[in-house]
């Protein structure tokens, strides 16, 4: 499959890893255009047989994903619209990446807010360099919540109480903090990251597709499921 034709995504595979550098500037914000890019990558690399872990990590040293653009909230509506009976906006593009069978990754060497945070909170796990790397859901600053599944996916990973000081309190995460509660996987230190990041994914790819597909399908009934029904799937997909 062809991955030359993306504007602000450049994409390399390489031994079964689809390493994807974000490059919108300036801050590599959140925009239509992005998120239709990454749209468009989760379609196609969900098809690939050759590519069986995506790792995302930044163009600019500074920005990871900074936040959604601002400009885009002059399209909300004054009146508050009925509530929806599907996804819409960010939701679709971050159950693709959290939903296929193949592994998501985020290198995380800059600032990751808002619209950014919530994008690397679908995919399976996040990797943060110490001293650069902040994240964090500042939307209360601006009046308003998370929209992208901020508040929703952070009480899965660090509990109720930790999501709310980060939904209410607006703040900022650096990497040690965002490890120690659950924000994201591990937090290293700048010139560990990269090799870190390269050496896991390599790794998982050189396991077998199937194994790999299964492995996350039953992780993820054990987040979804009740426990009984949970232990059940992998009863069966131990034997598949």
């Amino acid at each position: 499959m062809r991955y030359d034709r993306y504007k602000l995504l450049k994409v390399k595979i390489d031994r079964g890893v689809a390493f994807v550098s974000i490059d919108n500037p300036p801050m590599n914000l959140l925009n239509m255009a992005l998120i239709g890019e990454f749209s468009s990558l989760a379609r196609k690399v969900a098809r690939d047989e050759n590519v069986r872990v995506i790792v995302f990590q930044s163009a600019d040293p500074d920005f990871f994903l900074a936040h959604f653009d601002v400009e885009g909230l002059v399209i909300l509506p004054d009146e508050p619209p009925p509530k929806p009976t599907q996804l819409t906006g960010m939701h679709p593009v971050c159950e693709a990446y959290r939903t296929m069978s193949k592994i998501s990754i985020a290198k995380l060497e800059g600032v990751c807010r808002g619209g950014g945070s919530e994008f690397v909170l679908g995919l399976d796990m996040r990797f943060g360099a110490i001293g650069k790397c902040i994240l964090g859901q500042p939307e209360i600053n601006v009046g308003i919540i998370p929209g992208g599944g901020g508040t929703i996916r952070l009480p899965r990973l660090m509990g109720r109480s930790r999501a709310i000081e980060a939904v209410v309190g607006g703040g900022d995460f650096p990497a040690e903090l965002a490890e120690r509660y659950g924000y994201i996987n591990r937090a290293l230190p700048p010139d560990e990251l990269t090799p870190f990041v390269e050496e896991l994914a390599y790794q998982i790819a050189s396991f077998p597709t199937k194994t790999i597909e299964i492995a996350k399908k039953s992780v993820l009934a054990g987040v979804e499921l009740p426990l009984k029904e949970a232990l059940l799937e992998e009863s069966y997909l131990f034997g598949v």
